[in-house]
């Protein structure tokens, strides 16, 4: 029997990593003398952030301070969906970032129809929310791979899983 080999296509943000970002942006926000007595913060719920400060300016320069953070945390901004600015309680303002874990399904057929117009010899399914791509040769696993770095779908993807059958 010929040996299958095989990956998968994921999108996940390591919430861990968002943590340790979030405590860092709060930390240098609380020493910035420009947010001194402000009304700013950054709150992790399940799977959002909410961005809280006083206006839209000091909103701004949160974001940006929380941003930094991420990049250096190495957590891909493509993974995020920053909502609109909304007027929150206290005369403040609050800004919903929702994170993506998971590959759309839409997204994933994006993603199976390139695979299948690359005419390689491989097998492309959606399973959930992730993307299996199996095939006989390491090689031509190696091209899908490639081939899908080189296109932009609009989503952070990682490759994992890689295994022989």
């Amino acid at each position: 029997m010929a040996v299958q080999n095989s990956f998968d296509v994921v999108s996940k943000i390591d919430q861990q990593e968002v943590s340790n970002a979030i405590q860092q942006a709060l930390k240098e926000i609380h020493q910035r003398f420009d947010f001194k007595g402000s009304k700013s913060s950054i709150e992790l719920q399940e799977d959002k952030i909410v961005l809280i400060s006083d206006d839209d300016f000091k909103l701004k320069a949160v974001v940006d301070v929380f941003e930094q953070k991420l990049v250096k945390r190495g957590v891909p901004l493509k993974g995020l969906t920053f909502g609109k600015v909304e007027p929150a309680a206290q005369s403040t303002v609050r800004q919903e970032v929702t994170m993506q874990q998971g590959i759309p399904v839409e997204k994933a057929r994006e993603i199976v129809r390139s695979i299948k117009d690359s005419k390689l010899r491989v097998q492309a399914s959606i399973n959930g929310d992730y993307v299996r791509v199996s095939g006989k040769d390491r090689d031509t696993l190696q091209a899908v791979i490639t081939r899908l770095r080189d296109q932009d779908f609009g989503i952070h993807m990682q490759f994992t899983n890689y295994r022989s059958q």
